[in-house]
């Protein structure tokens, strides 16, 4: 039971940060609604889970190279611009053609494949699963599969639940919301994925310098 405690403590802590996936997340639920939303959270964990594994299965010392990282970053940057701009100039022109009415067309995999895209390209995210797996090994203590499979277990189902509530808090903003305001908000999450863009191609260039 401590063991899922502490997987719970952490994936709460995980909810609580601010990143591309947040606004992405928000983003969705907002303009989409909730199961659009909740598919793009699936997609994120689907992302996350294969991180985990990749850390797990001892991968993460080739990921975690320099090397490795400043490629990933410049690529990730390059890939959130290009979200961003997408945002900018084209979902925020597209916002005034929006219906409010209850989304009716579903296409699970291009909004999974969106939550998973996003996540899998933030170098943060390995380095957060890496920087877990650490914990769970040193602080924590845990040396045993079954260990590491009720920890990471409960940690990633915490992290999807709390996506989930995300989605269906901002779900329900759809009644409360106007054109402008959809418009607004998408041109705030492209100057964020922008942002977060430049970001990471400056750390790369600077080496970066994450830790």
């Amino acid at each position: 039971m401590p063991i899922v405690l502490k997987g719970i403590q952490l994936g709460v802590l995980l909810a609580f940060l601010i990143g591309p996936v947040f606004f992405t997340l928000i983003q969705t639920s907002v303009e989409k609604g909730f199961w659009n939303g909740a598919l793009v959270a699936v997609g994120v964990s689907i992302s996350d889970i294969l991180y985990v594994s990749i850390c797990y299965f001892g991968l993460f010392q080739f990921l975690n190279d320099a090397g490795s990282k400043k490629n990933m970053a410049y690529a990730g940057g390059v890939i959130l611009i290009g979200f961003g701009l997408y945002h900018l100039f084209v979902k925020a022109r597209k916002s005034k053609h929006v219906s409010f009415h209850a989304a009716t067309e579903t296409k699970p995999l291009k909004y999974i494949l969106k939550g998973f895209i996003i996540n899998g390209i933030t170098p943060m995210v390995l380095i957060f699963w890496v920087g877990t797996l650490s914990v769970a090994t040193v602080d924590f203590g845990y040396t045993t599969g079954s260990e590491f499979f009720v920890f990471f277990t409960a940690l990633l189902l915490t992290v999807l639940l709390t996506d989930l509530l995300k989605a269906f808090l901002a779900g329900r903003l759809r009644k409360l919301i106007t054109h402008r305001f959809l418009m607004i908000m998408n041109i705030v999450v492209g100057i964020c994925l922008v942002g977060f863009g430049i970001r990471l191609l400056l750390m790369a260039k600077e080496g970066f310098h994450l830790l």
